[in-house]
């Protein structure tokens, strides 16, 4: 039977646990908000862009990229997950979703190449089968996503012009609310051909056209350039989010049970409190009489 002063232990140690789950509980959260504003910001820019390429594709008869057709037979595969653990599912989710989406495309397991973005989620990719070329750690906060980005799209220029690889997907989960994400894919490269066929035709919202006065091809290849920026930044920020949510909801569950299992030992704690006070007051009782029969 455990002491009060054994039981005394674990209570200390269970509500010092305690506090560190509702100190990483409440950072989980600010966090979610941080890249919640971070995606919310790039929404603006990601507008801007897109009325770049409205106005420089209006005078042109047909968006200068191939429309999407055929099955690839080589793909680059960029999938985000976590460095730290304590986030859920969410390492085990996205990997599964990227190789089954991978699978789905048809593409012999030769012709993928794929990086990782955290070790954690490197490891799933490596247990279904399929070698991680590369890896690139997530950022510590919104801070370091504009340099990973920057570095991402160097590795993507390095695949597409000395590897000739076509088709370049990311799979990253995308952060809705609370404590909830799903998994989602963006076909990255090639640009979508309907999409910029739907830009050139969208309506312009005013009455002035802006004017541009460098060469078309450089000011495309810019916007281009701009568009993945913004396509990976989201998709670095949302991953984010969807990790810190994930963990908050690890974390909520991880309270619930400490303070569960807290309730346990008060209760066993006060039990043993009472049953050595019993023990002693029978004792006092027992030497009374033995002294009264004196």
């Amino acid at each position: 039977m455990q002491t009060i002063e054994s039981l005394k232990r674990k209570i200390k140690s269970t509500t010092d646990l305690l506090g560190v789950v509702k100190t990483m509980k409440a950072l989980a959260a600010v966090s979610i908000r941080q890249y919640q504003r971070a995606v919310e910001s790039l929404m603006d820019y990601a507008d801007t862009v897109e009325m770049g390429l409205q106005i420089v594709l209006k005078d042109q008869p047909e968006p200068p990229v191939q429309a999407r057709g055929g099955t690839p037979t080589r793909m680059a595969a960029i999938v985000f997950g976590s460095d730290q653990g304590l986030c859920g599912q969410l390492n085990a989710l996205i990997a599964a979703h990227a190789l089954e989406e991978m699978d789905r495309l048809n593409v012999p397991t030769e012709g993928r190449t794929v990086l990782s973005v955290g070790e954690r989620v490197r490891d799933y990719i490596m247990d279904g089968g399929i070698t991680v070329a590369e890896g690139l750690p997530t950022p510590g906060s919104t801070a370091g996503i504009t340099p990973a980005v920057q570095e991402l799209i160097m590795i993507l220029e390095e695949w597409h012009f000395r590897q000739r690889i076509e088709h370049i997907y990311l799979y990253y989960n995308h952060y809705l609310s609370g404590a909830t994400y799903k998994p989602c894919t963006l076909h990255l490269l090639p640009v979508d051909h309907a999409w910029l066929k739907n830009l050139k035709s969208r309506k312009w919202e005013s009455r002035t056209l802006p004017l541009y006065t460098m060469q078309f091809d450089a000011l495309f290849l810019s916007l281009i350039r701009e568009y993945l920026f913004v396509s990976l930044f989201r998709a670095f920020a949302e991953s984010l989010a969807s990790e810190n949510a994930s963990r908050l909801a690890a974390m909520q569950n991880a309270e619930k049970n400490i303070e569960e299992r807290l309730e346990e030992i008060y209760l066993h704690f006060h039990r043993q409190r009472q049953m050595t006070i019993t023990e002693e007051l029978l004792d006092i009782v027992a030497g009374y009489e033995v002294l009264k029969g004196q």
